[in-house]
């Protein structure tokens, strides 16, 4: 067996574990939302908040101990850090309420950027191959966002979608595991 083989059958393995173990952790995730959708998404939002205050404290530490950078370079750090640490703290202090307040930022970030994706698109018209497709396109992405903006339903089915994508996404992933390279391996 030369090593260039060796070498094959290594990343080959490498590849498909990771891309099992990837749709593995999707399913999972896609069943957690769709079968607990407000515990899970309660968990994500303390996931971020506890990211919020490692960051935090991260950006504290640049500050105090960087001494390269000038003296508002540094106190703009720790600012930065602190704000980040006092968010991750309210919204652990409040789990439900940040998370509803989350999912209604994403859910407005979403729209407005489904919205500008729409004209965008409409910008694009005519150095665009396919101007149907393009307009066809444009009109559903603002239409999107439009509806999003303004129903909060919309949030809720969302996050459903996303359990949903998620488990199909993952079979798929872990049926690219099984059958990926099965001739290097």
């Amino acid at each position: 067996m030369t090593s260039s083989t060796m070498f094959d059958r290594s990343a080959s393995t490498t590849i498909r574990t990771a891309l099992g173990v990837g749709g593995a952790l999707s399913i999972i995730v896609g069943i957690l939302i769709l079968v607990w959708p407000g515990r899970t998404a309660e968990v994500a939002t303390a996931i971020i908040a506890i990211w919020a205050i490692v960051v935090g404290l991260v950006y504290v530490g640049l500050g105090f101990f960087t001494r390269a950078s000038g003296g508002w370079s540094r106190i703009g750090h720790i600012v930065l850090g602190v704000l980040f640490v006092i968010a991750g703290i309210i919204a652990l202090a409040n789990i439900p309420v940040a998370t509803v307040s989350f999912a209604l930022f994403l859910g407005v970030f979403v729209g407005i950027l489904w919205i500008v994706e729409g004209v965008v698109s409409l910008s694009t018209i005519s150095g665009s191959a396919s101007k149907g497709w393009t307009i066809f396109y444009a009109i559903i992405s603002v239409i999107a966002g439009v509806t999003l903006l303004f129903s909060p339903l919309y949030v809720a089915l969302l996050w459903l979608f996303l359990g949903i994508g998620l488990i199909v996404l993952g079979i798929v992933q872990v049926v690219r595991a099984f059958t990926f390279a099965r001739s290097a391996v």
